[in-house]
């Protein structure tokens, strides 16, 4: 979920600074409200990634800094502050010349693309290539008793050891997934510094949908064939990278270490989604999107909001057999449905929580 969320908030970048442009806001003023919007969800994020409750004060030796919110906050300055300098009058219009029309809504933004792929050099480089003390170059397992117990310490390899590092073992999460299953003892953060880099890839994505809508305004058919195109694309370089296996490809899908190809994996489907959703709702009129919009019009709202709650009644309780998935099925259906039915008084109030 929470990377169809950085999918669509490319799209949503697109759109909005479209929108905020087209009626006549400055640059300076929309570079403002990126900056303020980027800066109060870093710390929303921190606050909530830091709860304490009756724990007494915090201390900031412990403060976690990375967190969902906070590469939200920071995935957005970036995509939005590029999408910013380098768009042009004309382009989404389809005014200006191109020297191939059918790349009319890439060839404009390459200076964007050259940004991109640069970053994605760059975590290529880190992943494979940093030196990591004690783990082998290029090691995405997960440590502990993994791979026959030979690199307990190397959770994450290099995205671990580059946030234990630069922010410190007590400034990570200390209970990762890895945990359970691998019995490992190093914090690894799924939310760190080296996977950012690929969340704005994410984004990028969901940008190019953006310019798709906007370039093609009305035209379903040429819309609709070109999130098709991406899919497939996303989905040929999934199985290049994974080679169509578990863990024998060059870059496995990792959702923890947000890996190239489980970016481009969930692109995949975020752009066949999102073709779905057009069909029904854009172009056969067949949906409304409820009940799912009212949730996307308070997102942040219903996010901290679940944060917050997730432990108390009647979100949650003591279960009868903590196995039990048809249990833990109706506890989160049960909180789901709660938080819809929130989010949809809200809408009908008309209460928006917009940053």
């Amino acid at each position: 979920l929470f990377s169809r969320f950085v999918f669509i908030m490319g799209t949503s970048i697109s759109l909005s600074l479209s929108s905020m442009l087209r009626w006549g806001s400055s640059k300076r003023k929309v570079l403002g409200k990126i900056l303020w919007r980027s800066f109060l969800l870093v710390l929303l994020g921190i606050i909530v990634v830091n709860p304490n409750y009756c724990l007494g004060p915090l201390s900031w030796d412990n403060l976690r800094i990375p967190g969902v919110l906070q590469r939200l906050g920071f995935t957005y300055l970036v995509v939005a502050a590029l999408e910013l300098l380098f768009t042009r009058a004309g382009t989404e219009s389809g005014t200006l010349e191109m020297p191939c029309p059918a790349l009319q809504d890439i060839l404009p933004y390459w200076p964007q693309w050259i940004f991109i792929l640069m970053l994605e050099v760059i975590w290529l480089c880190l992943t494979f290539l940093l030196p990591v003390p004690g783990c082998p170059r290029g090691y995405l397992g997960p440590g502990g008793i993994g791979d026959f117990g030979n690199y307990p310490n190397c959770t994450g390899g290099a995205a671990g050891y580059i946030d234990r590092l630069l922010l410190g073992e007590k400034r990570i999460y200390q209970h990762p997934s890895s945990s359970v299953i691998y019995q490992t003892t190093m914090p690894y953060d799924p939310e760190g510094i080296l996977g950012t880099i690929n969340t704005i890839f994410m984004a990028f994505l969901g940008l190019q949908a953006g310019k798709i809508i906007l370039f093609y305004k009305d035209q379903h058919k040429q819309i609709m064939s070109r999130f098709f195109i991406w899919s497939i694309v996303m989905g040929v370089i999934s199985a290049i990278l994974t080679k169509c296996s578990k863990e024998e490809g060059f870059i496995p899908i990792n959702k923890n270490l947000w890996s190239i190809s489980y970016v481009t994996t969930v692109s995949c489907f975020a752009f066949i989604l999102l073709l779905l959703i057009y069909y029904l709702v854009d172009v056969k009129r067949l949906w409304s999107g409820a009940p799912f919009f009212y949730p996307g019009m308070n997102s942040i709202l219903v996010y901290i909001g679940h944060e917050v709650f997730e432990n108390y009644f009647p979100f949650k309780w003591k279960m009868q057999d903590s196995q039990s998935h048809a249990e833990h099925l109706t506890q989160n259906l049960t909180a789901t449905t709660l938080w819809v039915i929130i989010s949809y008084l809200l809408y009908k109030r008309r209460i928006f929580w917009k940053i």
